[in-house]
């Protein structure tokens, strides 16, 4: 079996939603990364034998396969083909997955898998017929009666209540996140960002070069104020403080077979010891987490002490919480860098972000082992390991 390496990763800023990137089309942002993927690793485009791109709102602007739309704005070779690919959350992840599985099978020696979303232009739900939580009247009444498919929100207090974690802890790993990821931008240390074109409140045209989500300093009054979203009567712990913020962002993952990208001149970094995708309670939805992490784990043959980075997606707090009290990771080494609740959570494109972000800190701190896991809607959930040469 041939061996799947990550040459390079990188990834846009993360904006806010009707942020620096409010007039940027999601096949623009993707096209940006993709050209900056090319001039950080000097392959040539007609090397690269598919596009794998992921995108979770695939409608106006995200829809006719927004991947080959890129593909072509960023000027490759028409001959360069692209899929789009929606796996909710874990998009980008899975299509960093898919990319390393075709190169394993031995079909292909250069894939490229990326992520997009601007949920600033193409609302979330939109693809089914609303926006925010209007979108899941569209769903087939069949499976509702199935199913207790309810909001990711909603899923996120059951957490809460089922592994007693209150108002105070989800707060607090909110700060936190937002600390770490403050630090480290102010450090410059995010070295898998690509600086990218955006506007300034006034309309005026910058270079934004970290993430717009970022808070300084959290101010743990108006934290502790903040109204709980999905129990409005105030029982819950759920606000928008303590949850990911929907943002706007691109990302890429450059992947070669070993043998031929050494012969070719790259320089491989990483390598994969575990990729998998599970399946999980629909209404709980937010746990997969769990045996995802687990089933990665036993596949890569080392415990969650073996590892030196873990990024897990901060879409709530809550999901982060319930799983470290499951699996009991040193939380120094839980998202270093700050996670989705100050950065950003630009639906298609973190998965692949976060893979970018992940192979940056094992660089950065000199680590061997990271982990990355990811909640998906309706119950799944992607987790990989990577190990870097």
């Amino acid at each position: 079996m041939k061996e799947p390496v990550i040459l390079e990763a990188i990834r846009t800023p993360f904006a806010r939603r009707g942020g620096a990137f409010r007039d940027a089309r999601p096949d623009a942002l993707l096209a940006h990364v993709l050209v900056g993927l090319i001039e950080r690793t000097g392959v040539n485009p007609g090397q690269v034998e598919d596009v794998i791109t992921g995108a979770v709102t695939q409608a106006g602007e995200q829809g006719a396969n927004v991947g080959r739309l890129a593909v072509m704005l960023a000027g490759f070779p028409t001959s360069v083909p692209a899929i789009t690919l929606n796996r909710m959350c874990g998009s980008s992840q899975q299509a960093v997955h898919f990319a390393s599985q075709a190169i394993a099978a031995g079909d292909m020696s250069y894939v490229i898998g990326s992520g997009v979303e601007s949920m600033t232009r193409v609302p979330m739900f939109s693809d089914i017929g609303g926006e925010s939580g209007s979108g899941y009247g569209a769903l087939n009444p069949d499976l509702v009666q199935r199913q207790d498919l309810i909001h990711q929100g909603e899923s996120a207090e059951r957490i809460a209540e089922q592994w007693s974690i209150t108002r105070k802890d989800v707060d607090a790993l909110s700060a936190e996140s937002h600390r770490r990821a403050s630090e480290a931008a102010l450090e410059n240390k995010n070295a898998e960002i690509l600086p990218t074109p955006g506007l300034d409140p006034e309309g005026n045209i910058i270079e934004l070069t970290s993430d717009e989500g970022i808070r300084g300093v959290v101010d743990p009054d108006k934290m502790a104020n903040l109204k709980t979203v999905f129990r409005p009567g105030g029982d819950g712990v759920v606000t928008a403080g303590n949850s990911s913020q929907l943002s706007d962002g691109a990302s890429a993952v450059f992947i070669g077979e070993r043998e031929r990208s050494e012969a070719d001149g790259f320089t491989p970094r990483a390598r994969f010891r575990a990729r998998v995708v599970v399946g999980d309670d629909p209404t709980m939805q937010l746990t997969g987490v769990i045996p995802a992490t687990r089933l990665a784990l036993k596949k890569a043959d080392i415990s969650i002490n073996d590892l030196d980075w873990i990024e897990i997606n901060e879409a709530f707090a809550t999901v982060v919480l319930s799983w470290a009290d499951e699996l009991k990771p040193d939380m120094d080494k839980v998202n270093p860098w700050g996670g989705a609740i100050a950065h950003g959570h630009p639906l298609g494109a973190t998965g692949a972000g976060l893979m970018a972000k992940m192979l940056a800190g094992l660089e950065a701190t000199d680590g061997h082992l990271g982990l990355q896991v990811m909640c998906i809607g309706h119950g799944m959930s992607t987790a990989t390991i990577i190990e870097r040469i």
